[in-house]
């Protein structure tokens, strides 16, 4: 085909994780979704929803989400960018700060569609290896000079989480953009929200599809000052976020009780899957996500996830350098974990 760019007929696509289809009995630990319902408040505004309200534009800044995210964060609400997913708020900083020429900077391994989103732009993408621990290359990041420097806090595939003391060292050295990635936040110790007033260079991600039980919504937000959030809003589509997801993700973010509860069951069965995994000989790395980057004790993690799916379960594989003998499983269920676990102890 010689319709598109030279560059997008050379470049691979994102691939998303495998979907099982709509009402089958397989258990799905690959995508990293919260196995449990969204707030009861934001599926009362589903049922909710009048007719009027689809058949205007939505608000082109999704102002009512702002504001409810606004009170239930303590930030302002002109320090808030939502997203249709935090996916498009990676878009938007590619869209405006990646070209020809300009290098955008990651460790890796992380999340691929950095990647992928720099390739479309035609920029160089420098990827700097973490080691086996996933301690932060720090220096090597900043000697690479990038326009962007991306950071996923906690990491995906790892789980692991970067502390602020090296982030703060990141944000001080770098000339470029500083953007930090926290869609699995809601499952970890601490943030780094601190660093947005103190660094203008730097830009927090959030999204509502973890922690929130909101992945098929799509909706997500960015925190900056407002003179970086104003470059960005030159990039955005025009209505990025529909009436719906708006007012959805309004009355989610409101309801912090019942995320944070959701949350807590999250990291205590992460405990215990880790345990019980590490029982039968896995690796486990250290997580403040709600997924495992384990291990097999007989370096056959293809082998495994291909029985696992033949099973009814799905969890993630990677063929790609550093994560060939690994697999990610997100923690589901209790049943479901021990459902995991009683396969693998065969």
């Amino acid at each position: 085909m010689q319709f598109f760019r030279d560059r997008i007929n050379a470049m691979q696509g994102y691939k998303p994780g495998e979907q099982p289809p709509p009402g089958s009995n397989i258990i799905k630990l690959n995508t990293n979704e919260n196995p449990y319902p969204p707030s009861p408040a934001a599926l009362q505004v589903l049922q909710d929803l009048s007719g009027e309200l689809l058949r205007r534009y939505p608000d082109p800044t999704a102002k009512p989400f702002r504001e409810a995210a606004s009170k239930a964060l303590g930030i302002p609400a002109n320090w808030i960018l939502v997203g249709n997913g935090s996916d498009d708020l990676l878009t938007m900083i590619l869209r405006a700060c990646a070209e020809p020429g300009k290098r955008v900077v990651y460790p890796a391994p992380t999340y691929v569609l950095y990647r992928t989103l720099t390739q479309i732009q035609d920029a160089e993408f420098v990827e700097l290896p973490y080691g086996e621990e996933y301690h932060l290359p720090i220096e090597e990041l900043i000697a690479a000079n990038g326009a962007v420097t991306f950071i996923a806090s906690p990491n995906s595939p790892s789980g692991t989480l970067v502390p602020n003391s090296l982030l703060e060292k990141l944000a001080a050295g770098l000339a470029g953009l500083l953007v930090i990635d926290e869609a699995y936040v809601d499952f970890a110790e601490s943030d780094a929200l601190e660093l947005v007033e103190k660094y203008d260079n730097v830009i927090v991600l959030r999204t509502l599809s973890k922690g929130y039980s909101l992945a098929g919504l799509r909706l997500g937000f960015g925190i900056a000052n407002p003179a970086l959030l104003d470059g960005l809003m030159k990039v955005k589509d025009s209505y990025n976020v529909d009436a719906i997801a708006c007012l959805v993700g309004a009355a989610a973010i409101a309801d912090q009780s019942h995320k944070n509860a959701n949350a807590e069951k999250v990291k205590a069965s992460r405990a215990k899957l880790a345990e019980d995994l590490s029982q039968l000989g896995f690796q486990i790395w250290p997580s403040q996500a709600n997924f495992l980057l384990v291990r097999p004790p007989h370096d056959n993690a293809e082998e495994i996830y291909l029985k696992l799916k033949q099973q009814g379960i799905l969890v993630r594989y990677f063929s790609q350098p550093q994560l060939q003998d690994k697999l990610r499983i997100t923690i589901g269920t209790d049943a479901q974990n021990q459902k995991l676990v009683q396969l693998l102890s065969l």
